[in-house]
């Protein structure tokens, strides 16, 4: 495999887990006040506005992570597919399929962040 496509596969997994972190992460501080028994009737003081704000932080955390990991990795694609195809302008086709394929790939892994992060903000 070459090192182009393999900086390309481990930039979209990094993008991913970063991804998948700041949305445990989210998760965690959600469920940090501990379960209420269903029979008791205590009250709970909640404060929103603190909530809302580590929801916040954690979906940008997880989408400009992600879109940062995903920008190098297409940065590097994209100067590596111009440097193949003019060395070999005759594999024009093939190089620039690869490279369209990586790019979707990664550009995916973009829209799971973005994803995770609008579940963050109003599911949580």
């Amino acid at each position: 495999m070459k090192k182009t496509t393999k900086r390309i596969i481990t930039m979209s997994i990094l993008a991913v887990f970063i991804c998948m972190f700041c949305s445990l992460t989210a998760f965690a501080a959600s469920t940090e006040d501990g379960a209420i028994a269903p029979d008791a009737t205590v009250e709970v003081e909640t404060n929103d506005t603190d909530s809302i704000g580590d929801k916040a932080i954690a979906a940008a955390i997880c989408v400009g992570l992600a879109a940062a990991a995903a920008a190098i990795g297409m940065g590097i694609a994209i100067a590596k597919s111009a440097e193949g195809i003019s060395r070999q302008p005759e594999a024009t086709g093939n190089i620039r399929t690869s490279l369209m394929l990586g790019l979707v790939f990664i550009e995916t892994a973009i829209i799971y962040a973005l994803i995770i992060a609008i579940l963050i903000i109003f599911v949580l």
